[in-house]
C-alpha cells in the first residue's frame, strides 16, 4: 500500500525534535489556559458565597466523569486514528474520525439524561442544606444538559490532534475559555445590562464557551483538515472499530477516573489529621495544574508522532519521539520543581494563607514536588504505550500509583508519622510507578519495536 500520508504529513517529515515542540506548544498553552480559566471561575464564585463553592465542589465528580470518558475515548481516537493515518489507510482514518464523532454523540445522551432526570437526586444524596441543594441542581443541571459543547469540542480536537493540527486545536481551545472567563463576571453578576444570574451565569458561561469551542473545532475540521473526510451520509457504527478506540481509550478512561479517586481517597486521610492540610492540599493541586499541564500537551504530541510513525513502519523515528519526549518533559518537570520550591510562601499567600497554612502547604508543596522528576519519565512512557497500541500498561501504571502505593501509604505514612513527613508518600508512589512503567515500556519496546534499544 502506497504511503501516501507518510509522504505529505509532517508526522512523517519534519525533524523529530522540532516537530514535538512545533505541535506541543499549542497543546501546552491551551492546557496552560484550561488551568487559568479554572481558577479564575472559582475566584469569580467565591464572590457569591461559600455555600455555591461547595454546591460547585459537588458538581465536581460528574464533570470529571464528563470529561474522564470524553478524554479517554479520545485518546483512542488519537492513537486508532494517528496509526492508520500513517499506514496510509484513508477508509480507516473516515472510519476512525466518523466512530470517534458516533462514540460522543452517544456519551452526550447519556449526560443528558442525567441531566433532565438524575441532579435533585443526585444532589439530595449530597447535602441536607437547601441552599446547596439550589444552587448545585441549577448548575449541574445546566451543565449537563448542555453539555454536547464539552463532549464535542474535545473529540474534534483530538482528531486536529491526530492530524498535526494541534495550533488549529490550540486556537478552538483558547476560543472557549476566552469566551467563559469573559462571560463569567458578566452572567454572575449582571453586567453590561444583562441580568445577574448567580451560580446559572456561571454554567451559562461555561456552556457557552464550550459550544463556541465545539463549532471553531468544527470549522477548522471541515475547512482545514484535508486527511479526514467527513461524510456521515449512511453511517453505520462499525463495531471493529469501536473495539480499536475503546482497546486503548478504556483505560485512559479509567485513568482519568482514578485522579478523582485519588483526591478524594487524599482528601478523606488528610481530613483525619487537619482541616488545614486539606486545604493545603487544594491549593497544591491548583498549582500542580500549571506544571502538569505542559507536560500533558508534550505527552499528546507523543502520543500522535509515534503512532503515526508506528503505523508508518518507521521504527527509528518511533524511537526518536520517545526519547525527544522524555527529555522535554524532564525539562518542563525540572523547571516547575525548581519554580514551586522558590515560589511555595509566595503562591500560598495569594489564597490569603494563614500562619498554619503557610506552615503546613509550604512543606507540603516543597516535598510532593520533589517527585516531579519520575513523574516526567512516566508520563511519557505512558503516552509511548499507548502510542504503540497498548493501554493496559498505562493503565497498570496509574492503579499502581494511586490505588496500590499512593493511598495505603499515605494512610499508613498519617499513622506512624508527624503530618510534615505524611507527603514522603507522594514521592515513593512517584519513583515506585516510575520503576514499573519503564519495566513495561522495556517489554513493550521489545515485542513491538523488536531490537534496537529501549530507553
Amino acid at each position: 500500500m502506497e504511503r501516501f500520508f507518510t509522504r505529505d504529513n509532517k508526522m512523517g517529515t519534519a525533524p523529530v525534535s522540532r516537530l514535538l515542540l512545533t505541535m506541543s506548544l499549542p497543546l501546552m498553552l491551551s492546557m496552560v489556559m484550561e488551568a487559568l480559566y479554572n481558577v479564575v471561575d472559582s475566584l469569580f464564585i467565591s464572590r457569591i458565597g461559600e455555600n455555591a463553592i461547595t454546591a460547585l465542589s459537588l458538581a465536581f465528580p460528574i464533570q470529571l466523569l464528563v470529561v474522564s470518558i470524553t478524554v479517554g475515548t479520545g485518546v483512542g481516537i488519537n492513537a486508532v486514528l494517528s496509526r492508520l493515518l500513517g499506514e496510509g489507510d484513508r477508509r480507516g482514518v473516515n472510519a476512525a474520525a466518523a466512530n470517534g464523532i458516533f462514540l460522543a454523540a452517544a456519551t452526550y445522551v447519556i449526560f443528558l439524561l442525567f441531566g433532565l432526570f438524575c441532579t435533585e437526586r443526585y444532589y439530595g444524596s449530597q447535602t441536607a442544606d437547601a441552599e446547596i441543594y439550589r444552587y448545585g441542581v441549577d448548575y449541574l443541571s445546566i451543565c449537563m444538559i448542555w453539555s454536547f459543547g464539552g463532549v464535542g469540542q474535545i473529540t474534534f480536537q483530538r482528531l486536529l490532534q491526530s492530524t498535526g493540527r494541534t495550533a488549529l486545536s490550540m486556537a478552538s481551545q483558547l476560543a472557549g475559555a476566552l469566551i467563559n472567563i469573559v462571560l463569567d463576571p458578566i452572567l454572575i453578576f449582571g453586567l453590561c445590562g444583562a441580568p445577574a444570574c448567580g451560580v446559572k451565569g456561571a454554567a451559562a458561561a461555561t456552556v457557552i464557551g464550550q459550544i463556541t469551542a465545539l463549532a471553531a473545532a468544527v470549522y477548522f475540521n471541515l475547512r482545514m483538515n484535508r486527511d479526514i473526510s467527513f461524510k456521515l451520509r449512511g453511517f453505520r457504527p462499525d463495531f471493529n472499530m469501536i473495539k480499536k478506540i475503546y482497546a486503548i481509550g478504556a483505560p485512559a478512561i479509567v485513568m482519568q477516573s482514578l485522579n478523582s479517586l485519588m483526591a478524594l481517597g487524599v482528601n478523606l486521610i488528610l481530613i483525619g489529621l487537619s482541616s488545614t492540610a486539606v486545604a493545603a492540599f487544594g491549593i497544591y493541586i491548583k498549582v500542580q495544574n500549571f506544571v502538569f499541564m505542559p507536560a500533558f500537551g508534550l505527552n499528546n504530541a507523543v502520543i500522535a508522532v509515534a503512532a503515526f510513525n508506528y503505523g508508518a513502519g518507521n521504527e527509528p523515528r518511533v524511537r526518536q519521539t520517545i526519547r525527544y519526549g522524555m527529555i522535554y518533559a524532564a525539562a518542563i518537570m525540572l523547571a516547575g520543581m525548581f519554580l514551586v520550591q522558590l515560589l511555595a510562601l509566595p503562591i500560598l499567600r495569594l489564597f490569603d494563607a494563614s500562619a498554619e497554612l503557610l506552615s503546613i502547604g509550604g512543606r507540603a508543596m516543597r516535598v510532593v514536588s520533589a517527585g516531579y522528576i519520575f513523574t516526567a519519565y512516566m508520563l511519557i512512557a505512558q503516552g509511548a504505550c499507548q502510542a504503540l497500541g497498548n493501554g493496559l500498561y498505562s493503565l497498570i501504571v496509574t492503579l499502581l500509583r494511586v490505588v496500590v502505593v499512593l493511598l495505603p501509604l499515605l494512610w499508613l505514612f498519617s499513622v506512624v508519622f508527624p503530618l510534615n513527613e505524611v507527603w514522603w508518600a507522594f514521592v515513593i508512589s512517584e519513583i515506585i510507578s516510575t520503576l514499573v512503567s519503564a519495566l513495561l515500556l522495556r517489554r513493550l519496546y521489545a515485542e513491538r519495536l523488536g531490537a534496537g534499544g529501549c530507553l
